[in-house]
């Protein structure tokens, strides 16, 4: 007969067993998983080191293309633009370097960059359309009729601008005097929304805007209207003018991007020829024979971005 104290004992005896098969089993099970740990880890360190090893192999490949593309920039595009004058544009958001290499593959091709502006942070935000609009209203050249299809505050400022400082392709410069020219560009430097050197502008046979890629605050926000504001810039100086191009990195040509609103629209793409790699030597090489074209009547859409469809002028379509 089985004792109460016996049967206190065994089942104490299958507590403690299952305790200590608890506490090798959890032991086991640890050790097991923190080897697995750390093998995938070691894993993956060697997936991350392959593949740092590929950016820097593609980055040395890039710099290296880039150096053999300044090499031969001279000759690629040597003039193509002799005796042209061109207008330089930029944008709050346009990288020096951009602007540098452009103007240097500009005189390469036998251009000459005859004057520079530069729009500010208040050319491009919406809540100043309507100071803007009054400005530009206040100034418009006698003789001069802008545009009634758009009112909007990109297209109205483009279309002034394009009427003092770009000559139209059949005429030897633009329709406004020096005196109105003067004016026009007085006022929007007195209210802020451009600024440039000197007292005077020169006018340009055509016109480069040059502008950044698309700004965290645009990324953030769908609504935003800065890069729809540069777009209708450039394409409201292009209806003035011989011809407009509008060149920007690879950011430009996404989202809300001002490249990226260009090619979206139908008439703005048709009119009005973009770049979006112009932070690379290609895209540099890329402005002046695009310029050339639009010169010469033709429009594209130039690099490697969202709705590119050639790397470059006379590349095949992709």
């Amino acid at each position: 007969m089985i004792t109460m104290r016996q049967h206190a004992i065994s089942i104490a005896a299958i507590f403690l067993a299952l305790a200590i098969g608890i506490v090798l089993g959890s032991g086991l099970l640890s050790n097991g998983l923190v080897a697995g740990l750390r093998d995938d880890k070691a894993d993956l360190g060697r997936q991350l080191d392959a593949a740092q090893e590929e950016t820097n192999r593609l980055n040395e490949q890039l710099g290296a293309a880039d150096g053999f593309d300044a090499a031969v920039a001279g000759r690629v595009v040597r003039d193509t633009l002799a005796e042209r004058s061109v207008l330089l544009v930029t944008t709050p958001d346009t990288d020096p370097g951009d602007v540098d290499g452009v103007t240097r593959t500009i005189e390469a091709a036998g251009g000459a960059v005859s004057g520079r502006i530069a729009l500010t942070d208040e050319f491009v935000d919406a809540r100043s359309g309507d100071r803007l609009r009054t400005v530009v209203n206040n100034v418009v050249p006698a003789g001069v009729s802008l545009g009634t299809g758009a009112v909007d505050q990109g297209s109205m400022a483009g279309d002034l601008l394009g009427s003092v400082l770009v000559a139209p392709a059949d005429a030897p410069g633009p329709p406004a005097t020096a005196e109105e020219r003067a004016l026009a560009l007085d006022a929007l430097r007195g209210g802020g929304f451009l600024s440039y050197e000197g007292g005077d502008v020169v006018p340009g046979q055509a016109a480069v805007v040059v502008t950044g890629g698309q700004s965290p605050e645009e990324a953030e926000a769908p609504t935003g209207n800065r890069g729809a504001v540069v777009a209708r810039f450039a394409a409201a100086l292009d209806a003035r003018g011989g011809g407009v191009v509008l060149a920007g990195g690879s950011g430009a040509a996404q989202g809300n991007g001002a490249i990226a609103v260009a090619r979206a629209d139908a008439a703005l793409a048709a009119a009005v020829t973009t770049v979006d790699d112009v932070d690379r030597e290609s895209g540099r090489i890329t402005v002046p024979l695009a310029l050339a074209e639009q010169l010469g009547g033709g429009a594209g859409r130039y690099g490697t971005g969202p709705g590119a469809s050639a790397v470059t002028v006379g590349a095949a379509q992709g």
